[in-house]
Formats: structure tokens, sequence, C-alpha cells
């Protein structure tokens, strides 16, 4: 004779072999990976960004400003961007003359004016230590990225605008760090051509829309779950570049891991990316509602939760399986 199961004991044998399927599958199907001293992926606090570029428009002052802001707001990093002005500014621009705050100068003398050395960058490394932030960049040319690597960052990313730069790209592999990878002006091709030459193994992808500002209906966030079917061994992030907060804690709520937006001390300061940006009270609130909307995600397996036990015993006539399942489990 075979023993009948009880609907409480079939019920919590399912339960017991869905809890292990889930947990062997995690490993295998919610890739994560470390920037320095965090965890990255799936069922992970959202990693958030503060991309401060260039929006320092050349001055040390603004930059620590910044990166205070962001420490204040609870951001787990900062970004910046760097590059070889001779490299990165094509050769026929330089003598072009523009109106820049510091009068008018050529171009390339505007790249150097906006562009940070060794001295400023120490100084960034000194000041993200004593508050506890971590810091890195978009290096735009391979020797930019020699000089990130003097500082111990925790990553490199790469600008959507160099994501069919394969040298760099190949350079960035080499250094054996994290790559954050953005995918604004890209094709699906060109994304899948630079994923195969960085190497899966190390690597984010963020979707991304590379206007300033981009429109709403051009984010496109569905693209976070694309990419998540494309590339099931990567952790997919995004990078915002439109105005306003929600679009970007949707992204969150879509499954981002690593979010990042542009910010500005004042949307009204000269620069190329400042309207694009939030400015620190922005920043404050962005913040907190991806910390909301990411606790709020849970785990999305079922269950009675401890508060809703009262609700439960004054309001359900009749107790069901799920009752008797969870006083089980309580005292097992």
């Amino acid at each position: 004779m075979f023993a009948v199961r009880s609907d409480v004991d079939r019920n919590l044998s399912i339960c017991g072999s869905y809890r292990r399927a889930m947990n062997t599958s995690w490993n295998l199907e919610s890739p994560v990976r470390r920037l320095g001293g965090q965890v990255v992926g799936p069922g992970r606090p959202v990693y958030v960004t503060a991309e401060i570029g260039i929006n320092h428009n050349g001055e040390l002052a603004n930059a620590l400003k910044l990166m205070d802001h962001a420490v204040d707001a609870g951001c787990d990093a900062v970004k910046f961007q760097k590059r070889t002005p001779e490299v990165c500014t094509p050769r026929d621009q330089w003598a072009n003359e523009r109106d820049t705050p510091w009068g008018r100068m050529t171009y390339i003398d505007y790249r150097h004016r906006v562009e940070f050395g060794h001295d400023e960058y120490a100084a960034i490394d000194a000041h993200a230590r004593s508050r506890g932030i971590a810091w890195f960049a978009s290096p735009w040319d391979v020797e930019s990225v020699d000089f990130l690597e003097q500082f111990d960052v925790p990553a490199h990313k790469v600008a959507s605008a160099s994501l069919t730069d394969d040298e760099l790209l190949r350079k960035l592999r080499s250094t054996g760090r994290t790559v954050v990878l953005s995918t604004g002006m890209s094709t699906m091709r060109q994304i899948r051509h630079a994923v195969e030459v960085l190497g899966s193994d190390n690597i984010l992808l963020c979707h991304a829309t590379s206007t300033y500002p981009a429109q709403a209906g051009e984010l496109n966030l569905r693209m976070i779950h694309t990419l998540q079917a494309e590339f099931p061994n990567v952790p997919i992030g995004y990078s915002g570049h439109e105005t306003g907060l929600q679009t970007t804690v949707a992204a969150a709520a879509l499954g981002a891991v690593f979010v990042e937006r542009h910010v500005t001390l004042d949307r009204s300061m000269w620069g190329s990316d400042q309207a694009a940006s939030i400015e620190p009270q922005g920043l404050h609130r962005l913040v907190r509602d991806i910390r909301v909307v990411s606790e709020a995600l849970g785990d999305g397996v079922k269950k009675v939760y401890d508060g809703e036990r009262a609700a439960m015993k004054k309001l359900r006539r009749v107790g069901g399986v799920v009752e008797a399942e969870q006083n089980l489990v309580a005292v097992s």
C-alpha cells in the first residue's frame, strides 16, 4: 500500500522543491559583477552612479562639491570622463573657435581647459576615500586607460560613443577590471560585436539613448528586458539622459541593476551635458525612490508575511491549506 500524502505534505514538498530549484538556478540565471567592495546584480541593491562627467567645467572645487552631494544622496559611486584631447578631438576641429566662460578659444584649448590631470584625479581619489564613495571614469582612448590604471578604480566605463572602438575595448579587457558598457547610438549587431571583443565574463551592459536630453518616447525602457534575454549571463543596467526622475525609477523597477544619471550643481551652467543632468535635490529624490523600489521588488516567491497574519485571522473565514502550511513551516 502506498501512503496517502495530505495536501499539506504535498504542498510543502512542492514548495521545498521550488525553493531548491530557485536556489540552484539563481547562480546560473542571475549573474553578478563586483564593483570594488560591492556585488552588483539581480537580487542585490541597485548600484547608483552619479555621472559628473565634465559638468565640473574644469574646476576641481565643482567636482568635489558634486561628490559630496552624491555621498549625501546615498549614491554608490561617482563617474568622470577622461580624454587625451589630441587623440579624441578630430584634427580638423582643433582650430575651430568657440565662446566659452573663459573667453573665446580654440576647440583644442577648450578640451584641455575642462580636462583634469594627475593632480586633480589624485585629489578626487583622496576625497572619495575620505567620504567613503567609489569613483571611476569613462576613458575615451587607450592612453586614458593607462592614466586611470594609476588608481584603484572599481571599474572602467565605455561611453556609448566608444562602443565601436575595438582597440579601446581590447585595452579595457586587458586590465581585468569590470567594464560597464553603455549601448546608446548602437545596433544590436554592434552590441553583440562589442560584447564579443570585451568578453562576457566581466562586463555589465547599460541600456541608453544618446540624446541630450532624451525624450520619453525615445527611452524604450523595454530594451532592458531585450538585453536581459539576449545576454542572460550579463547584468543589465541603465544610463539615462532624460529630464525628470520617474523614467529612471521605472528602469530600476524593470530590473536595471545599475543606474547612472548625469548630475550638475545647476542645470543653467554652461556645458553640453548640463541640460540632461539632475541637480542635487533631484539626485536625493532619485536615490530615495530607487531604494524603495528595489526593496519593494522582493524575491518573487509568494509567501504570507508576518504582518498579514492579523488580517488573515480577522478577515479569512476559512483557513485553508495556506494557513496550515504556514503554521507547519513556522514550527519546523
